[in-house]
């Protein structure tokens, strides 16, 4: 008997292109991050690559010692004297890097976005994982309405592009620094009121961090919940002017929304506007992706007072909703299928069609027609095209479009077989 075979880590995922988890294939990975591109550097957003290793203390400053991610969900090691961490999520590490590299004194405008890995040591479950994927965005240097218009609006092209149904899109105010004191005070006596109401985390949370009780799943139907005071009541007027801004554009750009007076977000550092876009059919873990303002982490950490706002989105959980969909993920634009004595014509044939920026492959395992075929579709193949010896010789063929079964007599040269693929979306 041979050895035991080597697993993944728990909590851990592969991403490949074919596998039994749809929301797993690269097909689905490569469009989200395409059509993410795609949108935000339309929007002037560049992208940045940040280290996947941070000092512990950073996240601790940022994203705050009280918070369940700091205090339970951290990767964290020693190496020669140094506490370091896996990064949790993105934005500390990007403001960090801004600090860094002066660009909080010298050029403090900046439009970021990355795409990576993030971990988190917490009990795997559905949609959880200990290694998980993030795109996000931080545009720093602007505190006005229209920098969280703009990104608002972004992202709900971004989802539109992506083809995603039933999104929902929550937004929130949670104020400026008195606003939020006097609304930590009336959270607080209301919590304690209530306490024989809320679980045991929330108990101890209504001490630590009582706007945090607003976003706890174990108690959403209770009354503490429902009758908690919302925030616009003790809004500073400063804070409500430019919440009052945000809402009027997003009404007049037809920006769908809602406000969710219970929407606060999980993190410590965000000032002002909070949103949370969710879709259906993903459980009580239903957001796909959330972000604010964050005015003062900048300052926070050791920079100068430089505005920003950002979002995080979950690529995971994009993905299932894409699976649940029933979307159909990209997969070549061309599959050429020769037979016996077709093979070098083939791979230039392809060359030629590839020039004009298309994906096209060949099947050169030299199978029958109908196993090609198959392979074709399970490809996700827009097109297939057989080259035999009557097409050689005739120098025309059959271009088959696989999803709407509509065929074209196309002539056997890139320029023609790449205009027929056109006419054919």
């Amino acid at each position: 008997m041979g050895a035991a075979s080597v697993k993944a880590a728990k909590g851990m995922k592969d991403v490949l292109p074919t596998g039994v988890e749809e929301h797993f294939l690269t097909g689905f990975w490569d469009k989200i991050i395409q059509v993410s591109t795609s949108v935000l550097e339309g929007h002037g957003f560049r992208r940045v690559l940040l280290p996947a290793v941070e000092e512990t203390r950073l996240f601790a400053r940022g994203i705050g010692e009280d918070t369940d991610i700091v205090g339970k969900e951290m990767f964290t090691f020693e190496r020669s004297g140094d506490s370091l961490t896996l990064r949790p999520e993105g934005t500390a590490g990007a403001v960090r890097a801004f600090i860094e590299h002066n660009l909080d004194r010298i050029d403090p405008v900046q439009r970021w976005w990355y795409f990576g890995p993030m971990f988190r040591a917490e009990r795997p479950q559905a949609d959880r994982y200990r290694q998980f994927y993030q795109i996000g965005a931080e545009f720093f240097g602007v505190a006005s309405p229209y920098a969280d218009v703009e990104l608002l609006l972004l992202l709900y092209q971004w989802c539109q592009k992506l083809g995603l149904d039933s999104v929902q899109v929550g937004i929130n105010t949670v104020g400026d620094d008195e606003s939020r004191k006097a609304y930590r005070d009336r959270l607080q006596a209301h919590w304690q009121a209530h306490q024989g109401e809320l679980c045991d985390n929330c108990k101890r949370r209504m001490h630590t961090n009582p706007l945090r009780v607003l976003d706890c799943k174990a108690d959403l139907a209770s009354e503490a919940l429902k009758t908690a005071p919302d925030i616009m009541e003790v809004l500073s007027d400063a804070s409500r002017k430019h919440f009052e801004v945000v809402i009027s554009e997003l009404e007049a750009l037809k920006v769908p929304h809602e406000r969710d007076p219970r929407l606060v977000r999980g993190l410590d550092y965000y000032t002002g506007t909070v949103f949370e876009l969710t879709a259906k059919g993903l459980g009580a873990q239903n957001a796909i992706l959330g972000g604010g303002r964050y005015d003062n982490l900048v300052e926070d950490l050791g920079g100068s007072p430089v505005p920003a706002i950002g979002f995080a989105a979950g690529v995971e959980r994009i993905a299932r909703v894409l699976a649940q969909q029933k979307t159909r993920h990209p997969g070549p634009d061309l599959y050429i299928m020769p037979m016996p004595g077709a093979h070098r014509r083939a791979l230039q044939l392809a060359d030629e069609v590839r020039s004009f920026g298309m994906q096209v492959e060949v099947d050169v395992s030299e199978g029958r027609l109908k196993k090609q075929m198959k392979r074709a579709d399970r490809q996700n193949a827009k097109a297939a095209l057989v080259l035999g010896e009557d097409e050689l010789v005739n120098g025309r063929a059959k271009l088959k479009y696989l999803d709407k079964s509509v065929e074209n007599d196309v002539e056997l040269h890139g320029k023609a077989i790449c205009l027929a693929l056109k006419e054919m979306v």
